[in-house]
């Protein structure tokens, strides 16, 4: 082991992109090989989730060593990155699988080292975003004039505004309340999150859009990163990309079981939507 310093803070952003309780899983795995490996790994939880990406990440990363991001945020940082969160980029998950695996994400990835300093090193695969509202969307015109709540993110609005719907960012904590009084009608998100966060409540149609996949990428400040010696850089990089790997593999297991439990369990209409058309609509 290296004389580098064996205290790592991992800071937590509770939000839709950047992971609730799936980025959590993954950090809890990371933080256990850390510790298992000599590290000291404290963890801290963002209270706000743009102050938090604003500070960690455009302010390279600052007080935190390691944090867990989506893809369009790192992507302000390193714009080309933002092509994985295209709506309709991928076919199912393992196009996506092909895609973190490719020569192509290692360039983006050296990208986003290059320009900023800080040191991808990880994904996890964070689910197919997918809308919900009180009707069925079967096609385009389906969404007409619907108000949908969207992160803030160019990206996230270009579905949206493709199909004629009304994109509202609104902050992740405010989502529930805001489709409960009606500010707005729709959201978007993966199915783990629609029923951890409880949306189901307020919404009486899970409809398999489909239209964005999410990642969230592990980065380590580059401050960390330069200090760590080569055998720690490895081990960090496996440490990550296992437990990457390990939530990823949960996270697809979940999804496939709640299509049927939307249905049997919470007794919600599940419109298997056909995609074609809506990609259509966006070319």
């Amino acid at each position: 082991m290296s004389d580098t310093p064996r205290s790592i803070l991992v800071l937590t952003v509770s939000d839709s992109i950047h992971a609730g309780e799936r980025e959590d899983k993954a950090g809890t795995l990371a933080a256990a090989a850390l510790v298992a490996h000599g590290w000291e790994v404290q963890r801290a939880q963002a209270p706000d989730e743009l102050d938090a990406i604003r500070a960690a990440l455009e302010q390279h990363i600052g007080t935190v060593d390691v944090i867990y991001t989506g893809q369009l945020f790192a992507a302000r940082t390193h714009p080309p990155l933002a092509i994985g969160g295209a709506p309709f980029m991928f076919r199912d998950f393992n196009h996506w699988k092909a895609y973190v695996n490719s020569p192509l994400y290692a360039d983006l990835a050296d990208g986003y080292f290059k320009k900023g300093g800080n040191k991808p090193i990880a994904v996890t695969y964070y689910g197919v975003r997918h809308m919900t509202a009180n009707k069925a969307i079967n096609k385009p015109e389906d969404m007409k004039g619907l108000k949908v709540r969207v992160p803030d993110a160019p990206l996230y609005t270009m579905f949206p505004r493709g199909v004629s719907a009304n994109p509202t960012p609104i902050a992740f904590a405010e989502v529930y309340l805001a489709l409960q009084n009606g500010t707005v009608d729709a959201q978007e998100n993966p199915l783990p999150t629609i029923e951890a966060k409880k949306f189901y409540e307020v919404q009486s149609h899970i409809n398999l859009t489909g239209h964005i996949t999410e990642m969230l990428m592990t980065i380590v400040a580059g401050g960390v990163w330069n200090k760590l010696s080569d055998a720690d850089k490895k081990s960090f990089e496996a440490i990550f990309k296992e437990a990457g790997a390990k939530a990823t593999d949960e996270i697809v297991t979940s999804e496939n079981k709640l299509v049927e439990e939307f249905v049997t369990k919470y007794k919600k209409t599940v419109v298997k939507t056909d995609r074609k058309p809506f990609q259509a609509a966006l070319t």
